[in-house]
């Protein structure tokens, strides 16, 4: 499945064509010593293309720094002024956008809290009607990808065609070195059925500490992703929120030397003819696991039946732990991790133990 965007390509739009694109800048402006501090280095960086700052700061809880409001805005129009950098800040609600426009912003991106509730991604898309002005979109805290490209939807329908995507990672009770999971597999899925959309990634968000932000950086340029938006502050120690999370400026500069920009194609004929040899044994590969599986949800349904016949349940706990304890041994030996090996089964047990509750009912498979 994909969605039919109206989309600007990145390349278009960026005036000076750096890719990938950064927008980097401190979590919340805190004074406008500190906005131009941070601005005055990170200028240096001929690879930033935008200046970000969180204006407005809602917390979880009241009580600590939730920014500075409107006052912040003259402050993000000293650093345009001054340095040339493009501005770009976060809005939540119409007043934000209708401000935020009235000021200069260049970029709006609207967050994760914000893209989670498509009552107030509606409310901003129709702030933005008639409006020309690149719009990110943060993927909602929780891991739901179809509420990620509604909001998609919702703003590119009010007429943004220079529209981006901003994968910052999903919240867990999972226990995790993480900030948030970075659950690959999400913004690799957005890319397929939003084929046109760029994609950056939050790393600052992602990491939750500056010591994972160069790991998880690199790893979005591998996923062909198309920029940073990376928290950068001229002294992050002392910080009034995400002090761990932020870059100075020279660290950030260090960060993005150091990144390997792959390509998504070659023109190195060889390459290409051992690649496509490769992927024609996945192919098979792939089919065989199919036919496999196929033939294992049979042998699923002939157990259901017979033990429907002798009047057991379906679920047999002991079974399933000798079952899930013996294939991560096989596994592990085999050099597969045990978290795929365990989600595999998972999967298939859950198969299994459908196709056993249709032969209990009668139903037809």
């Amino acid at each position: 499945m994909t969605v039919d965007l109206n989309i600007n390509p990145l390349t278009n739009w960026l005036t000076d064509k750096k890719i990938p694109l950064v927008i980097a800048g401190p979590c919340s402006a805190e004074s406008e010593e500190q906005m131009l501090a941070t601005a005055r280095e990170l200028v240096k960086n001929q690879k930033i293309s935008y200046f970000r700052a969180g204006i407005w700061k809602p917390r979880t809880r009241p009580g600590s720094f939730e920014g500075m409001g409107v006052e912040a805005l003259r402050w993000m129009q000293a650093v345009k002024e001054e340095t040339g950098l493009k501005v770009a800040t976060e809005v939540a609600n119409t007043d934000h956008v209708e401000v935020c426009l009235e000021h200069g912003v260049d970029l709006l991106w609207i967050g994760a809290r914000t893209s989670v509730n498509p009552f107030s991604v509606q409310e901003i898309a129709n702030a933005l009607k008639g409006v020309d002005i690149p719009v990110a979109v943060k993927n909602p805290i929780n891991p739901d990808l179809q509420l990620w490209v509604g909001a998609l939807e919702r703003i590119n329908k009010a007429g943004i065609d220079h529209l981006i995507a901003i994968h910052r990672g999903f919240s867990s009770f999972e226990k995790s070195p993480f900030r948030n999971q970075p659950l690959w597999e999400f913004p690799i899925e957005l890319k397929s059925i939003c084929p046109d959309v760029p994609i950056l990634c939050d790393p600052s968000h992602i990491a939750g500490t500056r010591d994972l932000i160069p790991f998880i950086s690199q790893k979005a340029l591998d996923m062909d992703m198309d920029g940073f938006m990376i928290e950068s502050h001229i002294n992050p120690m002392a910080a009034l929120s995400d002090a761990d999370q932020q870059l100075t400026p020279n660290a950030l500069d260090d960060l993005l030397n150091d990144l390997i920009v792959r390509l998504a194609t070659t023109r190195n004929e060889e390459f290409k003819t051992q690649l496509d040899d490769l992927r024609r044994l996945i192919d098979d590969l792939d089919e065989e696991i199919t036919q496999k599986l196929s033939a294992r949800m049979d042998v699923a349904e002939k157990i259901g039946e017979y033990k429907k016949e002798n009047n057991v349940t379906i679920l047999q706990v002991k079974r399933w732990e000798e079952l899930i304890s013996d294939r991560l041994s096989t596994a592990t030996a085999m050099g597969l991790s045990e978290d795929f090996m365990r989600g595999v089964l998972k999967l298939v047990h859950k198969e299994s133990i459908r196709r056993q509750t249709e032969v209990m009912n009668n139903q037809k498979v």
